[in-house]
């Protein structure tokens, strides 16, 4: 059975471009649900539960802002999914799973507690020497980043390793940031092929060399599509802002019957300046990827 097809293909244009490419979103649209809401759910009670110094972080003074990113979140999903999550004093029901908690269980670290209750990771970015700092993050899912290199520094130390981004992002994002408003959100998408479909990668940047286990033939069962659907939003009493990253994967064979898709993503891994390509670790594959997408870009009329 083919796959369902992808609901974002952020690189279905043929172009790869280093830009923010950020569109602003209604704030209803802020948080996403899909099929897979308690699985990752479930995912992130096992890593909270085995690694949790690994997939939660807060630095000193980040209390306020994670009680408030909690309450925001809170207001939102008891305003536009109170089918997902119930409130009822202090308690928070996530009916999908039936999982309830105490926010008192929680008051040290808030932020935990919004994690739990959505698919999104949530980090949290406060203003700091005319950038932004990342001050606090629940992170399940990271797309080979460690939280604790990353905790407590700010964006040019971030995404130093990022091929491009201090050049030509860091000084837009830092403009960008300080131009959110309250109430407004923003929506991008980032997005990458894997070899691994797994949630929680900290790690696996810069790989090289040749992964022969993988085919022209076989590519489309052993590799991923990985997009990153992130978001912004502020924080009003705090100034800091909630950085919210939904990862979504798809096996790369959801692309079959789907030519055109299939064509843009090969013309925009080929675009993708060698640098970047190494960073995301696609040289094991490269070859195998392109056979695969050569084949599926072959419409059944070509």
């Amino acid at each position: 059975m083919t796959p369902d097809a992808p609901r974002y293909t952020p690189y279905d244009k043929g172009r790869f471009q280093l830009t923010l490419g950020i569109r602003a979103i209604d704030p209803a649209e802020w948080i996403e649900f899909d099929s897979h809401y308690t699985a990752h759910l479930a995912e992130k009670r096992r890593l909270l539960a085995e690694r949790p110094t690994e997939v939660f972080g807060a630095t000193d003074g980040s209390l306020p802002a994670q009680t408030e990113c909690l309450d925001m979140l809170l207001e939102s999903l008891e305003r536009t999914r109170p089918d997902m999550v119930e409130l009822g004093g202090r308690t928070v029901h996530v009916v999908a799973t039936g999982d309830r908690y105490e926010r008192e269980a929680f008051a040290a670290r808030p932020l935990d507690l919004a994690g739990r209750l959505v698919q999104e990771d949530l980090c949290l970015m406060a203003p700091h020497d005319g950038t932004y700092r990342l001050i606090a993050a629940s992170l399940c899912f990271p797309s080979r980043w460690r939280l604790a290199d990353k905790l407590g520094r700010p964006m040019v130390e971030i995404h130093q390793p990022v091929p491009g981004f201090n050049d030509k992002l860091a000084r837009p994002v830092d403009r960008f940031f300080d131009r959110i408003e309250a109430g407004q959100v923003y929506m991008r998408l980032n997005w990458s092929v894997m070899d691994d479909p797994a949630l929680f990668q900290p790690t696996g940047h810069g790989q090289s060399g040749i992964n022969n286990a993988i085919t022209a033939a076989n590519a489309g069962d052993m590799l991923w599509l990985r997009v990153e659907r992130q978001t912004f939003r502020r924080l009003p009493k705090s100034n800091a802002l909630v950085f919210g990253i939904k990862t979504i994967v798809d096996p790369l064979s959801s692309l079959v019957g789907r030519p055109e898709v299939a064509r843009g993503l090969n013309e925009a891994i080929t675009d993708m300046p060698a640098d970047t390509r190494r960073y995301k670790s696609m040289a094991p594959f490269a070859d195998a990827l392109a056979g695969w997408l050569d084949r599926a870009a072959v419409s059944p009329s070509d």
